[in-house]
């Protein structure tokens, strides 16, 4: 994953400056204030829809996203501190990352190349609110069946790139998702803060389920809405997960 010249080795050198300099600068201050100001991540916004594949040196011919190598995913990790990490993640056609959380984060994707499903949902009691402002209870703790909690549909579409940056925040967004690789694909993705169990930030994986499958007592949906809300189930890593983490090798990342 060599970058050749040394003039686009210091392009894309000061590339990644900036977008770590971006990203210790706004992930903080997005997560304190949560969504209601997007303004403040604005600019990291704007620099990831400009960054390419050629910024990190990945093309959909490399090995790491040959049709033979699925469902196996690849990581490269380019930086991680405690307030955020940046990594990209290659995933070879009809391979799929499973339905699961971002707890507390604040998450950029960036999709570099290639066309890609992704289904995401926020939790239902985080969104819904009576007129006074008032959240409405739809998740009373332990009273759902077989550990069902009800959260809202946000995504369910195709993303081609150069499609523009997502965003996703602790709880709106579309914080819980799923992505699923029609082509390679290749999604550079920055975390404010990154994932640590012992600061309760675990990756959840889920089941999910459609909302007509079940009956609770207490919620209900009005029948032209019931196909944006679906049930979830926590559920352990997925036996055929399988991501590796390998070296990355592209154009150097140099501390300012």
């Amino acid at each position: 994953m060599n970058q050749r010249g040394t003039g686009g080795d210091r392009r894309n050198c000061r590339r990644f400056r900036s977008c770590m300099k971006l990203a210790k600068k706004f992930l903080p201050i997005v997560n304190r204030v949560l969504f209601h100001h997007l303004k403040k991540s604005k600019n990291l916004l704007l620099f990831l829809d400009k960054m390419t594949q050629a910024d990190v040196g990945l093309r959909p011919n490399m090995p790491v996203f040959d049709d033979e190598r699925a469902p196996v995913i690849t990581y490269l990790h380019l930086h991680e501190c405690d307030k955020f990490s940046i990594g990209i993640f290659c995933l070879p056609p009809s391979s799929v990352i499973p339905l699961h959380n971002h707890p507390g984060m604040t998450v950029f994707s960036k999709l570099l190349f290639g066309t890609m499903h992704i289904k995401s949902y926020d939790w239902a009691n985080e969104l819904d609110k009576n007129p006074d402002d008032t959240v409405v209870d739809t998740n009373p703790p332990k009273s759902h069946p077989d550990g069902l909690r009800l959260a809202k549909l946000k995504v369910n579409s195709e993303f081609t790139a150069h499609c523009r940056t997502s965003i996703l925040y602790p709880t709106e967004g579309g914080n819980m998702h799923c992505f699923t690789a029609k082509t390679a694909c290749a999604v550079l993705d920055v975390l404010g803060p990154p994932y640590n169990d012992p600061e309760g930030r675990h990756c959840q994986y889920y089941f999910d389920f459609p909302f007509a499958d079940f009956s609770v007592d207490g919620v209900s949906v009005d029948k032209d809405k019931k196909g944006q809300y679906a049930w979830l189930k926590e559920r352990e890593k997925p036996e055929d997960l399988s991501v590796v983490g390998v070296s990355y090798n592209g154009p150097k990342i140099l501390k300012k």
